[in-house]
């Protein structure tokens, strides 16, 4: 029994949840995705947008350029929708400084297509909080992105969202557990549904809130397997860094 629980663990099975950090791709009803699971107790993990000159990032490679020698993006996802000038179109905060306010009403596209909500990220936690329930707690958050809509509510499916829709597109977002210590981002690799994609948060992967980034700029950097995505500027950005010896 010892030796086949050995085989069985050299083998992946029974090995528990993806190591913090840990990219790896996965099927879902059909569908492909890449997800990367975050400690968000113990990791790194910020948004970015603008230089210390007030100009956006814009790419993973701006941010990575701008890091000290001993530190490293290990992760990064575009993280909410923005302005042609890159300034976020909802909430954000950034190392504790805000620079957009929370948008609590309903509006055009994506964004306004209510229940949204905010990914905010503390000291040893993360969590994805719908717009409202985040106003009534008001969190202080060291960053903080607003975007929509929400996937998943306290483990239901957004409303709105259909099983038949024709609407598909190559999207990407957050979904975080209820203790708030893992944040798992998901980036599909083929165009899916919101239906579809909600369901991986809620039924494959077993979170309770899970939050939309976008589909029209989904794009994901992931040395460690290989993912550099390219495309044009973006707007707000997620990533990891790593130090040294970490």
């Amino acid at each position: 029994m010892k030796r086949l629980a050995a085989l069985l663990l050299a083998l992946g099975f029974g090995a528990g949840p993806v190591s913090a950090g840990a990219c790896r791709d996965l099927m879902h009803d059909g569908n492909r995705y890449t997800i990367c699971e975050i400690d968000a107790a113990t990791e790194d993990l910020r948004l970015f947008l603008y230089r210390p000159d007030g100009t956006p990032f814009g790419q993973f490679s701006s941010i990575e350029a701008a890091l000290r020698p001993d530190h490293r993006l290990s992760f990064a996802m575009n993280a909410g929708m923005y302005h042609d000038d890159r300034a976020p179109v909802g909430h954000y905060v950034e190392d504790g400084q805000e620079v957009m306010r929370v948008i609590p009403n309903a509006g055009p596209g994506n964004f306004g297509l209510l229940p949204n909500g905010v990914f905010c990220i503390r000291d040893g936690r993360a969590d994805v909080i719908e717009t409202l329930a985040f106003i009534d707690q008001n969190p202080t958050c060291r960053f903080a992105t607003q975007s929509g809509p929400m996937l998943v509510i306290d483990g239901k499916l957004h409303p709105r969202f259909l099983a038949d829709s024709t609407s598909r597109y190559v999207r990407n977002g957050v979904g975080t557990s209820a203790d708030g210590t893992r944040a798992i981002f998901a980036i599909s690799r083929n165009a899916v549904t919101f239906h579809e994609f909600g369901r991986l948060f809620r039924d494959e992967l077993s979170l309770p809130n899970a939050l939309y980034f976008d589909g029209n700029v989904s794009r994901l950097y992931a040395p460690d397997i290989g993912r550099n995505d390219p495309g044009f500027n973006m707007g707000p950005i997620v990533g990891v860094v790593e130090h040294s010896g970490s």
